[in-house]
Order: structure tokens, then sequence, then C-alpha cells
């Protein structure tokens, strides 16, 4: 931000943490600084720059089994879902887990620890059990990158009333009225030509605020707190760039003279062209997300909940990896597992997930039928892998709703999930959840068996309910499946809200279910 504010000629207006700590009351002390502005101390962190436009942010070390200063970290790099990718692959790189391509062939082996991404937007990660053979199951944890958002539109310039504006389209079901009056920026992928004329994708993320969706004033909109505040989410969600220049300088003009300025603003090709420290004309191609400038951060008077964007569903995404990565980080970990660990992140489910890097993609059963086959040495029979997805078992982690004090008769009389309490069970008898009386059972024994608390949630019977990748992946691969959540207040708002118990909690839980599905899961047939 800093650096940005140079370039304009301006000073900044204020530091900019990676995530606010304000426990951390001896460096406030020690600085005359207010405690919500004294950064958490920081460790270094990998050099992993290939795929982001800066190289600035680092990870504190969890102690205790807390992770949720790791998780603030993952959620102030992560404002897309490229972003909460490439850090999630960073992370397993720095935890030994070896990259794979889905382009090339497998050498794989019991004890092994692997993983490989989709469109930089989704990642499937795997331990295999040192006591693993070929017909073993799979013990998944899957969740989703995305979060609704607005995105430029391929043609996002056009000028209204004397000022530049950008053209977006929503993403997914987002409570808009919340992106008004937000400090906002940009934040995506883009395609770069390079010397040698070949492409590269680059991440890139402008942190200073860029962009604005001003609300009308009162004084013109008299009727609005008695009417309700209804936006017309074509003409009036349309994010403020800058007052309209009537002549660009012209060394502005010979840098856009061949670029896209027919598509997107020049001078917003400029400060990504800054940001990626590249021409102009290399830019090629932009694939970008509005984004909230504003920090994750811990906030209530004991510091006990989670302020943040994508919080659905990235806190679920965060809790699964790190489980993975911990419950599997020494060759002991895995020294008498006889099934394969798995994480999956999908995109794209906030609209459907039909797609190639969404959940509806056979992504995760050609990853099994692969892993499968590459084990035995040989090619694998249906029958096999047949065997293999019977024994298996999904965690669909998404976020749940917590009851809301003031809203509370939304939820049904008794199943009213409350923060701070642990992991949500999520039921529905119309099967818009996949979880069974057996899956809740298997999922609430391990939880037992840890000393970890569960909650329940059902919709009430004249309410809709919402879904989650669970059912497309219980139908799509047969695998016996658990929706469960962290509870959550204001999902889908610009600014989301969950408990810091419950994020270690669910840390706990998935990391138990890691560790003892497996003997648990032998105790009970069914069939």
């Amino acid at each position: 931000m800093a650096a940005a504010a140079v370039r304009l000629a301006l000073p900044p207006l204020h530091p900019s943490p990676r995530h606010f700590f304000p426990a951390t009351a001896a460096a406030a002390s020690a600085t005359n600084l207010p405690r919500y502005l004294v950064p958490s101390p920081r460790r270094s962190r990998s050099n992993f720059t290939s795929l982001c436009s800066t190289a600035a942010g680092t990870h504190e070390s969890s102690k205790g089994g807390c992770i949720v200063g790791d998780l603030l970290d993952y959620l102030n790099e992560s404002w897309t879902h490229f972003h909460a990718t490439a850090e999630a692959k960073r992370l397993l790189l720095d935890a030994g887990f070896h990259l794979l391509s889905e382009n090339e062939e497998w050498d794989l082996k019991p004890g092994g620890r692997y993983f490989f991404t989709r469109n930089m937007s989704s990642l499937v990660a795997f331990a295999i059990g040192a006591k693993y053979d070929v017909g073993n199951g799979f013990h998944v944890i899957a969740a989703h990158t995305d979060s609704p958002c607005l995105k430029l539109k391929p043609k996002s310039a056009s000028v209204k009333s004397g000022y530049l504006m950008v053209n977006v389209q929503i993403y997914g079901g987002g409570l808009w009225h919340t992106w008004f009056d937000r400090d906002l920026s940009v934040a995506g992928r883009v395609i770069l030509k390079t010397n040698d004329g070949s492409f590269i994708q680059k991440l890139v993320k402008v942190r200073r605020p860029l962009l604005r969706i001003p609300t009308l004033a009162i004084h013109l909109d008299r009727t609005v707190n008695k009417d309700g505040f209804k936006p017309d989410l074509e003409t009036h969600l349309v994010p403020l760039l800058s007052t309209k220049l009537d002549d660009l300088h012209p060394e502005s003009k010979e840098k856009t003279a061949s670029s896209s300025k027919l598509h997107h603003h020049p001078k917003l090709l400029e400060v990504l062209s800054e940001e990626l420290n590249c021409a102009v004309d290399d830019i090629l191609s932009i694939e970008l997300n509005i984004c909230d400038t504003q920090p994750s951060c811990l906030g209530g008077v004991n510091n006990e909940f989670i302020f943040s964007g994508r919080l659905d569903n990235l806190a679920s995404s965060f809790c699964a990896l790190r489980s993975l990565i911990d419950s599997s980080q020494t060759s002991e970990d895995l020294s008498t597992e006889d099934a394969i660990r798995m994480v999956a992140l999908f995109d794209n489910e906030e609209v459907g997930s039909n797609s190639i890097q969404g959940a509806g993609a056979p992504t995760m059963f050609q990853a099994m039928r692969r892993i499968t086959s590459c084990l035995a040495r040989q090619y694998v029979g249906e029958d096999v892998i047949e065997r293999s997805i019977r024994r298996s078992f999904l965690v669909s982690a998404d976020m749940a709703h917590g009851v809301h004090p003031n809203f509370k008769d939304k939820h049904e009389e008794h199943h009213r999930p409350e923060m701070q309490k642990g992991l949500v069970i999520k039921h529905n008898a119309n099967q818009r959840y996949a979880t069974s009386g057996i899956t809740s059972f298997l999922f609430k024994e391990v939880a037992k068996i840890h000393d970890l608390p569960t909650q329940d949630f059902v919709v009430r019977n004249d309410m809709g309910c919402g879904s989650t990748i669970g059912p497309i992946l219980a139908t799509g691969v047969g695998i016996r499946t658990v929706d469960c959540g962290i509870p959550q207040l204001s999902m889908h708002s610009v600014r989301e809200i969950c408990g810091r118990e419950d994020v270690d909690i669910a840390y706990k839980h998935f990391k138990a279910f890691y560790r003892t599905f497996s003997s648990i899961d032998r105790k009970l047939v069914i069939d």
C-alpha cells in the first residue's frame, strides 16, 4: 500500500498489517499504539512468489492446537479463489507434499504425500497410509474455494456522468447491499506474454482501495428506511473508479496504444501493470474479482469472533487443509494407516458446481481411480474401484447458519446452532444435505472419542433449504457422506462473522477424523 501511495504522491493513510491481533497488549504498550493496530508476531514464509504479485505476508506458528492466527493470514492472502488455491499450494509444498500434474504420469508410494491443482482454483491433496492395500478406502474432507462476489465483465470500461465506472457481473447469491460504501479493489488472474513469445499466468492483488459503490443520499431517497434498500443489480451496483480524464497524459496514451483499452480503462490496466511489474501491452487477458480491502481480524470484547469476508467457505477449506497436513507430518503419522487421507477443494460451488474445476466434474473420482491404479502398478478393474469407494467416507465441510439473536425465529425451535459450541451436522429429509443416520453417527463417534462438541441443524418446514457439494459428490461418486459446517452469522455478506473457538474445534475434529476413522468404521457393519 505504501508503494501505491508513493506512486500517487500521497502519504499512506494508515498502516496495513495482514491481520490485527488485539491480544498483543505488551506490544501495544511498547509502541504506544492502540492494541488493534499492532500486528501479531510472524515467522518468515518460504519463497513462493511465482503466482502472486507481491511477496509480502508471513504466518504465525500455531500453539496448543490453535490455528486462528494462521487462518487470519490465509484469509488476508486469499482475496480470490485463485489466491486461496495458491496459498494452499504453498502450504502443502512447505509441508513436504509433492506436486503432481494431471497431464503427466504419477509415481506414488505408500507413505507418500501428494497434490495437484486444476485451473489454479481447485485442488486435491492426499496422504497414502503406509499399510494401504489396493481396494482400501479414501477418507475425504471436501470444501470450496469460491465465495459470492462481483467480477469484471469482459468489457468493463464505461463512463457515467463524468465518472469512470467498472462494469461487473454478480457471482453467486451475495447480500449485495453490503457491498455499498466499502473500500474495494481488484484481484485475480491475468495472462501475460513473455519475451520469448510464450504465455504465463500471474496472480495480482491491488491492496490499496481502488473502487467504491456509493449509496444514494437519504435526501434523494426519503423512503429507503421504510420501503427497504432495493438496488437494481445492473445499473446501481457499478463501482466507481475515478473522475473522467478529458485527456490522458501523452505517456499514458503511448502505454495503452496497443493494449485492451477498448475493453478496460487504461488507468486500471496501468495499475495492474505496476503491480505485476510488466508493460501494459504484455497484459493479454484479465480475470478479476472486486474485493473488500478491510483485513480479516479478531473482534468482540474477548476477541472471541472472527470478522472477515469469505469465511464461507475458506474457513472450512483451511481447517481441512491444515488437518491433513498436521495429521501426516511424519512417517509415524501414517505408519498404521491403511486408507488414503484426502482433501478436495473445489471451485464454483456458489453457482452450482457445474464446471471443470467444480464438484460436478469427475475430478475426485478420476483422482481415486488414478491413485488406486498407480499403487496397484497395473490397470485396476471396476470392481476394485467400487470396493474402494464403498469403503470410503466423505466429510462435506461448508459453513452453517448459526442462530441469529435478532432473528431466532428463522431457525427451527430445537435446532438452533450456537457459536463456540462445535461443528454443526446438517440434516435434510429431502436430501438437500447428504447426511444419513449412519454417517451422522460415525462422524459424531469421532467427536465423542476426542471429547469434542457437535450440534445439529434442520431447516424449518416453512422455509427452503440450501445445499452443498455433499449431495453432488455423494450421488456422482457413490460415497458415504456427512454434511457439516462451522456456525456463522451474516453468510454471503461482504463481511461475515464466526466464532474463534469453533475454528479450532473444527480443526481438531477433522484431524481426529483422519487419525481415528479407520478404527471406528471397522466396528460398524450395515450391509
